[in-house]
């Protein structure tokens, strides 16, 4: 079976601070619903190399055992309640995408 994953790319944030109920909300979603987070970039101190559009703002990866597990978790009311604490004043991309048996 396929794992599922979340990646998330944040273009713009004006206030980092202002992600912390949200983060702390997603957290929890996310770990209730069987996500692991494979890199959170930069707030953890990973690294990145930017090329062609030259993103370098905060980039997250989250794994599932499978695509719908992850679409579950998204679906979820404790997610859900998280989407409500994102703060205005960001712009983010975020997909849920099958991985590769």
């Amino acid at each position: 079976m396929a794992k599922g994953y979340w990646v998330s790319v944040y273009p713009a944030i004006s206030d980092p601070e202002t992600l912390t109920a949200y983060d702390k909300l997603a957290g929890q979603a996310v770990q209730a619903g069987g996500g692991r987070v494979l890199s959170r970039i930069p707030s953890r101190g990973g690294r990145v190399v930017a090329h062609e559009a030259g993103i370098t703002q905060r980039v997250v990866l989250i794994e599932f055992d499978s695509f719908e597990q992850a679409v579950a978790a998204y679906e979820s009311e404790a997610y859900q309640k998280a989407l409500v604490a994102l703060p205005d004043g960001f712009e983010r991309d975020f997909r849920i995408i099958e991985g590769i048996d």
